[in-house]
């Protein structure tokens, strides 16, 4: 008789998701001069991730253009779900409207990690920010995301704020009228 394991293909991609991401992030602490160095490379990565997840993201859900930045707050949230496997929390809207925070009581990205003290500096998961910022950035959204508060540096949740900046006009490439 064979016997047969079986095994959960979600947690297994957020285990590989967090010791690849690990690794990542090892690498650069090495290859990089200052934590800072590696926050901007992080973050810099992260939009060249959004750019091209946005794609996958709108052909997945075949949700169209977001109304306003409650709904593209929505649409976030639909995504974390879809690629992280979290269900974060929107908050603390700011009187206008035009900015927001998720809160992340659990993040994959973060499991398995503990920073030295030497790297207190370090914005571990400054990736997801630069995702945000490009995948909005395609759907013609300009705005500024960064860590506030953050699990691996003793705070109870891992807090992202989203600043709407303005609405980009879609623009032809140059030469192609």
């Amino acid at each position: 008789m064979s016997r047969s394991t079986r095994f959960d293909t979600k947690k297994v991609n957020s285990e590989l998701v967090t010791l690849t991401y690990g690794t990542l992030v090892a690498q650069m602490v090495k290859d990089l001069d200052t934590a800072e160095d590696v926050n901007k490379q992080l973050e810099r990565i992260g939009y060249n991730m959004g750019i091209r997840l946005i794609e996958d993201f709108l052909s997945r859900t075949g949700t169209g253009r977001c109304l306003d930045l409650k709904d593209t707050a929505d649409k976030i949230l639909s995504a974390f779900r879809l690629y992280l496997g979290v269900q974060p929390n929107v908050v603390n809207w700011s009187g206008a409207g035009d900015e927001f925070s998720l809160i992340l009581e659990s993040n994959p990205l973060t499991e398995l990690v503990e920073l030295p003290d030497e790297l207190k500096q370090l914005k571990y998961c400054n990736m997801i920010c630069g995702v945000i910022r490009g995948a909005l950035e395609m759907v013609q959204l300009d705005v500024q995301s960064w860590i506030v508060q953050d699990q691996l540096k003793g705070d109870q949740n891992t807090e992202i704020r989203v600043k709407f900046i303005r609405r980009l006009e879609d623009a032809m490439p140059a030469g192609e009228d």
